[in-house]
């Protein structure tokens, strides 16, 4: 697997423009967003078994809470503090303030956002990879080799889910759904410099109408049919 942090990090010191790089068509990268309850980690990984039985040139991967390990090596923090930022709606309490102040290693919120969104990008340009959440959809979406799928379901089904799945009672998994939902709302608004994005998806799936292996029949007839995979062509051979 490459270290694409590594990759990243030789591009800004030869001091590559990542906005140029994504015109010439870096890449492929397959993005996954989905509601709360929607298993998209799982389909992630099913669809990377799937692509991989056909791919004999690059190893796909699935990237998800790597993107913040990746960001905290880069900013010299600790992981956990870099996902703390983006889930906290109300970022400053006064404790925090004056430890700001106190620390010689302190990091804006700015500079982790841009840090984030820019391994992100790596990640993307890298290319081989799915990349499960964290507003990666619009991250990536001017890269030529990119498909973007959007899982969704009704809310019962949703409910249900992380009920079986959390073991919590409906209460409970109701309560989830919303916190973590806010949570994804709260890193968009905080990684996102433009916060009237319009968010565009070359597939949107409802979880509920299909089982696992048919949605990763449908990916995959998709990103065969966008043709993300023409430039590799020899390496693979689809059904």
């Amino acid at each position: 697997m490459k270290n694409s942090l590594m990759i990243y990090l030789n591009k800004r010191l030869l001091g590559l423009d990542m906005q140029k790089e994504k015109s010439i068509g870096p890449g492929p990268v397959i993005t996954i967003s989905r509601e709360v309850g929607c298993s998209g980690l799982k389909l992630a990984r099913l669809l990377v078994t799937r692509l991989n039985t056909h791919n004999s040139a690059a190893e796909w991967r699935v990237l998800s809470k790597e993107v913040f390990s990746e960001s905290a090596r880069e900013l010299d923090m600790d992981a956990e503090r870099v996902r703390k930022t983006f889930k906290q709606a109300d970022k400053y309490t006064f404790d925090e303030i004056l430890k700001a102040f106190n620390d010689k290693n302190y990091k804006s919120d700015r500079k982790i956002a841009k840090t984030v969104s820019d391994v992100i990008l790596s990640f993307a340009v890298d290319g081989f990879c799915i990349i499960v959440g964290r507003a990666s959809h619009i991250i990536a979406k001017d890269i030529k080799n990119s498909m973007h799928i959007r899982l969704v379901a009704p809310l019962e089904y949703r409910v249900n889910h992380i009920m079986k799945s959390k073991k919590l009672n409906r209460n409970e998994a109701e309560k989830f759904i919303k916190k973590i939902e806010a949570e994804r709302n709260t890193f968009r608004n905080t990684i996102l410099k433009d916060k009237n994005f319009e968010e565009i998806f070359d597939v949107t799936i409802n979880r509920e109408l299909f089982n696992d292996e048919e949605i990763v029949d449908i990916i995959e007839y998709a990103v065969n049919k966008k043709k993300i995979l023409q430039d590799f062509k020899s390496a693979f051979d689809f059904i």
